[in-house]
């Protein structure tokens, strides 16, 4: 039962700071603890292995059989249309409160650290971010390739194209149509499999991480990770809100039923993690499957919005610390760079902090600032992906509205026993 899910993620949450926070105080080697602690991270990894081996399948027959009962492909390009809008929309506006809070609130001026060297190695390598590489990324050579690397965009790309063909071939695809909704509920079986083993990858990532770092040095850096969170309580509260102007009063509604995979995200530090999880909330708070299928593997390459806000925080955090400072029109800048080159990098691992690593230089500010939000990238990874989620559901929610309403509704307390209701599939 989804209800029943989440107190037990709730509680793994709890234990995992209380066994974490054990050994880091027990355990006074740090090679020992950082062994014990990777034992931990075993869990975690097979758990996001697991996520990862649902999601390429999982978005594929999703949008396929999303597309091909749409039977519209006028529908199909008004729905990216208005997608596309919303996610630069709510990027621009992410990216703007990181800039606007991080300049009133200053967390970087006085910092109290050690300031790395300038020349120091950050460990993290930027990637090089030209118009070309992105827009020949976007497209598949191989499908295989990229179900095998868990390229969104791409399998989006490819599952676009064989829906769109299946809707033009007619009655002669209906074989297979049939094929792929067997293949949806299939997918969604395993998700519920997966999804048991969810409170023990939660209690095994929070203690991986509170052993090795210790609660202390959430106090030390309580100024910087205090204000990225009031950043992020904001920009909730600007999403909801855009929800309530766009939705309507069933917005109220809508953080009942994602608050499974929010957690899950949050928890874990992983917006991946809780996909399948927020596709099957959507489908029950009733966006049409036709919908939520395309707008959210969309999402998760273009509407980070969490990731968005983090990026020019962290990146004016650290000229703080430095003692750089940017005009208004650099800082503009910064922030359209990080608009362009933040659409370039999904799939790449710890892929906030890549493109923060490209853009640094571009300013004059010493990459060797990241060492300083290193030690801490992983509890403010866990806010910015449980905003992601919350963006991507509000933009799911917000598309279904303009492409004329919502299903009925599934109590959000209630888990079907196998796959939840195929809402919108025949629509």
């Amino acid at each position: 039962m989804a209800k029943r899910l989440t107190l037990y993620i709730l509680i793994a949450l709890a234990l995992g700071i209380v066994t974490g926070f054990a050994l880091n105080r027990t355990i006074a080697d740090p090679a020992r603890l950082a062994a014990i602690a990777g034992y931990f991270g075993i869990v975690t990894d097979v758990f996001l292995r697991l996520i990862k081996m649902i999601i390429a399948p999982l978005v594929f027959a999703t949008l396929v059989a999303g597309i091909a009962h749409m039977g519209d492909t006028a529908a199909l390009g008004r729905i990216g249309t208005r997608s596309i809008g919303w996610f630069l929309t709510a990027s621009l506006i992410s990216l703007t409160l990181g800039l606007i809070l991080v300049t009133l609130l200053q967390p970087g001026v006085g910092v109290g650290l050690e300031i790395p060297p300038a020349t120091a190695a950050s460990g993290v390598t930027p990637t090089d971010f030209t118009l070309s590489n992105f827009i020949t990324h976007i497209f598949p050579k191989s499908i295989f390739d990229a179900m095998a690397n868990n390229e969104i965009l791409q399998i989006v790309i490819f599952s676009v194209f064989v829906g769109v063909a299946i809707t033009a071939v007619g009655d002669k695809a209906k074989p297979i149509v049939r094929g792929v909704d067997a293949l949806v509920e299939v997918m969604l079986q395993v998700t519920a499999y997966v999804m048991r083993f969810a409170p023990l990858a939660v209690f095994a990532a929070v203690s991986s991480v509170v052993a090795k770092e210790g609660l202390s040095i959430l106090f030390t850096y309580g100024k910087f990770i205090g204000s990225f969170y009031l950043g992020l309580v904001i920009l909730w509260a600007i999403l909801i809100g855009a929800a309530f102007v766009f939705v309507g009063p069933r917005a109220s509604h809508l953080v009942r039923y994602i608050r499974e995979p929010l957690l899950l995200a949050f928890s874990t530090a992983s917006s991946e993690a809780a996909y399948p999880r927020t596709l099957e909330a959507l489908d029950r708070f009733g966006v049409p499957r036709r919908v939520a299928s395309f707008v959210l593997p969309l999402g998760y390459s273009f509407n980070l919005d969490g990731s968005m806000m983090y990026m020019t925080f962290a990146s004016l955090f650290i000229a703080q610390a430095y003692g750089i400072h940017l005009s208004l029109g650099q800082e503009i800048t910064m922030l359209l760079v990080l608009m362009v080159t933040s659409k370039g990098i999904a799939g790449v691992p710890r892929a906030s902090l890549v493109v923060i690593a490209a853009t640094l230089p571009l300013f004059h500010i010493p990459e060797g600032g990241l060492i300083l939000i290193l030690g801490v990238d992983h509890f403010l990874d866990m806010g910015r992906s449980a905003t992601n989620v919350v963006g991507n559901a509000v933009a799911a929610a917000v598309v279904a509205k303009w492409e004329g309403g919502y299903d009925a509704p599934a109590p959000p307390e209630i888990e079907p026993p196998h796959a939840p209701t195929h809402h919108g599939a025949t629509a």
